[in-house]
């Protein structure tokens, strides 16, 4: 008997090709087996440092090194100690800042390019004018605000030429202010791309339905177009907030000093060698951000969105 005439057999006994041909290995090792690299790379890249940051967490330490044991103090300092505490609400309330901003932004720019551009030639080619300021690092990006927003920088210059005001604004460098300002701009377009991923799948012929039932604009986009696009507000908002949290070079340059954050902190401790009070205020910043990303999906249930 032939290879063709035995595999011919056995597709007629109704066999997978597997056993056609006699392979001897069971369908779920081969599962394995392909899935073997990828959960080295994760145990390898992201498991088996958050284990160690998570033991170390737990080390004594002093100015020389740092002793294995198993402590709670590094924990208990950061629950008890008020500059702490207010490095934390001062990450939050950027995150929120930042967040707000970026879905209002995100969202207008998103239902303009999906909805006001009527050909895909042109949405492309809007969509892909966003991105060129990607085109230059985050780094050049935040710090190109420095002379834009300085007392001798073309806003300042701007606003004293109208005669509004008699002396430079000194808000709009190293603060707060100029913090946000830079969060948005390097932050926006992640708001934008999943939005418009969402906002392409919507049936135009829904919202054409409404304008003959006499829906204003207003009440489509309340009641057909948010709704079908917090998959992406929802997955833009992830990313906006983990990419804030994270984040401390732009606290730290934008705003001279004159603020800071959770990863602010952290590096400072790190500098220092004071490595297991870093681990731990690593440990739960993480901790926090799994909290909200938690709370986020749990508003919107992204994967029933996306198999849908």
């Amino acid at each position: 008997m032939t290879l063709a005439a035995g595999i011919g057999d056995s597709a007629a006994a109704g066999l997978p090709v597997a056993g056609r041909i006699g392979r001897p290995w069971p369908g779920a090792i081969v599962s394995w087996l392909q899935a073997a690299p990828l959960a080295i790379v994760l145990l390898c890249m992201f498991v088996a440092p958050l284990v160690f940051v998570v033991v170390v967490s737990f080390f004594d330490y002093d100015r020389l090194e740092i002793y294995p044991s198993f402590m709670f103090d590094n924990y208990v300092d950061i629950f008890t100690s008020e500059i702490t505490v207010r490095l934390y609400l001062k990450t939050l309330e950027f995150a929120a800042i930042v967040e707000g901003i970026t879905v209002v932004i995100g969202f207008l720019v998103a239902y303009f390019l999906t909805f006001h551009v009527r050909t895909m030639r042109w949405r492309v080619a809007l969509l892909l004018a966003c991105t060129i300021p990607f085109f230059t690092s985050n780094m050049i990006r935040m710090i190109s605000w420095i002379p834009f927003l300085g007392r001798e920088g073309i806003l300042n210059n701007a606003v004293m030429s109208t005669h509004l005001v008699k002396q430079p604004l000194d808000f709009l460098l190293f603060s707060d202010f100029a913090v946000i300002v830079a969060y948005v701009h390097i932050l926006t377009m992640m708001m934008v791309a999943p939005i418009v991923n969402s906002m392409a799948k919507i049936d135009h012929g829904l919202i054409a339905a409404a304008r003959d039932a006499g829906a204003s604009e207003a009440q489509i986009v309340r009641d057909i177009i948010i709704p079908l696009s917090k998959t992406g507000i929802a997955l833009g908002s992830v990313l906006v907030l983990t990419q804030t949290m994270g984040d401390f070079f732009i606290v730290h340059v934008l705003s001279g000093g004159k603020s800071a954050g959770v990863v602010s902190s952290i590096a400072t401790q790190l500098n220092a060698f004071e490595y297991p009070p870093a681990a731990a205020g690593s440990v739960v910043l993480l901790v926090v951000v799994i909290v909200l990303v938690a709370a986020i999906f749990r508003i919107v249930d992204v994967r029933k969105e996306l198999a849908g």
